[in-house]
């Protein structure tokens, strides 16, 4: 299971409106638009998690990745599949460091066992000693456990939770109901702060009508072409402004059209990189021809849009040309 942890570089404290989520977000180069902005400030403040839903490849997992270190808070990602349990994802007892330290304390394990006269009498001084060995010290926290933990806030990101089986959804949605879990060994072990939580989907599966209630529910989908030329310019390194507009512009193009996979903002930067490392300056025809899998993965969207790459090409140069 993919565990992931960020630190903040300083604190940040809460949001203090719309605008400053905004502006926040931006200073860790994410940029988002209002509704997300808004979605974000109000589940801060109402400490409810947030649902987001969308595409593969729209920012959805970067977005909590850029909230954490916007708020000065840790960032703690569960990375959900099929067949996670609650095991996995809560905690675990460190069985080898129980046995290790059984090991060291031999000796005083025989000198408190020594006058026992049965073998029932030794198994209940064993049984009063228990607290010993199942205490915080052999516990081995999961992301779940850990976000409810920590001493300093955190953004517990539960990510593609569409992946996991609806029984462990119930789970999850128990735990973020009360942000206390029962440890039979240990009691309750209650949140010291109640994490911002992310919970993302590609809508493999619909998620249960309960879980949507109890999240504020945030759809992304692909950027404007304004708002995508910003991304690019902000995340391209040494990107002409004429490249990044006729990029923007082909990939939205692309976007319009009736093929099976639509390229991501992820793909249209790491097309675009490509095309600054192969020293672009603005597209052209054989550029396009040997990149374009970088941005198609399926050989019929290829196929169909290279039989009318030379109107395309020639129109999104026009675009990027005429842009101030």
């Amino acid at each position: 299971m993919k565990q992931e942890t960020v630190m903040p570089d300083e604190p940040g404290g809460g949001f203090s409106s719309v605008a400053d989520v905004q502006a926040r977000l931006e200073r860790q180069q994410y940029i988002c638009s209002r509704q997300i902005a808004t979605t974000l400030f109000l589940a801060h403040r109402m400490g409810k998690p947030v649902l987001v839903e969308g595409p593969a490849g729209v920012g959805k997992t970067d977005l909590a990745k850029a909230v954490a270190p916007a708020l000065g808070y840790e960032l703690v990602r569960l990375q959900c599949y099929e067949g996670l349990d609650e095991t996995k994802a809560l905690y675990e007892w460190e069985y080898a460091k129980q046995i290790l330290y059984i090991q060291i304390l031999k000796e005083k394990i025989g000198e408190l066992l020594a006058d026992c006269r049965t073998l029932s009498e030794a198994v209940e001084r064993i049984a009063s000693q228990r607290e010993v060995f199942f205490s915080r010290a052999f516990l081995l926290p999961r992301p779940l456990l850990r976000a409810i933990l920590s001493p300093q806030p955190t953004v517990l990101l539960v990510d593609e939770v569409d992946k996991s089986d609806p029984e462990f959804e119930a789970f999850l949605l128990e735990v973020l109901s009360d942000f206390q879990v029962s440890v039979p060994e240990l009691g309750t072990l209650r949140a010291q702060h109640i994490p911002l939580v992310i919970l993302t989907s590609n809508s493999s599966r619909e998620m249960t009508d309960t879980l949507k209630r109890r999240c504020m529910h945030l759809h992304i989908d692909y950027p404007e072409k304004d708002q995508e030329r910003r991304i690019v310019m902000m995340k391209v390194p040494g990107i002409s402004r004429t490249l990044a507009e006729q990029v923007v512009a082909f990939v939205q193009r692309l976007r319009g059209m009736d093929i099976k996979k639509h390229p991501s903002i992820s793909e249209t930067l790491d097309w675009a990189r490509a095309l600054v490392l192969l020293d672009a300056e603005e597209l052209g025809q054989a550029l396009v021809r040997d990149t374009i899998s970088l941005i198609l993965k399926h050989e019929r969207d290829i196929q169909q849009v290279r039989h009318d790459l030379e109107h395309m090409v020639e129109e999104v140069r026009q675009v990027g040309r005429s842009s101030p």
